[in-house]
């Protein structure tokens, strides 16, 4: 005589995949590590040095070489803006209130100079 497996109540395929998706989310959440930026430019600066090979450098810090490459490129991203110069930044509220008060005296002019055509 073969028997089935008792199952528990509510528990159907459906419910088994959503509780295995659950179990994976929550085990990348958990496992998943966050590096500041300091940490970031450490690892990177120390595979730009050539002394540790990238692989071994990778197993050491517990990331995989695609994440370092990342990150190395991100880094070369930001040096070649910032060497390029791209300076950007944000208006002090003193400087939009400067280049509000011009922006009005132009709209002004051209307005002027509009009806002095006529």
């Amino acid at each position: 005589m073969s028997e089935e497996p008792a199952r528990g109540e509510g528990s159907s395929p459906a419910r088994a995949g959503e509780a295995a998706r659950q179990l994976i989310r929550r085990t990348h959440q958990v496992t998943s590590r966050k590096f500041p930026a300091e940490e970031k430019i450490r690892i990177v600066l120390e595979g730009v040095r050539g002394e540790v090979a990238v692989s071994e450098l990778c197993r050491r810090e517990g990331i995989h070489p695609t994440i370092y490459y990342k990150w190395l490129k991100d880094f070369m991203e930001a040096g070649m803006g910032r060497m390029s110069g791209d300076t950007r930044r944000e208006a002090t509220s003193e400087e939009v209130r400067q280049l509000r008060e011009e922006n009005e005296w132009f709209k002004q002019l051209v307005a002027e100079l509009s009806l002095a055509k006529w």
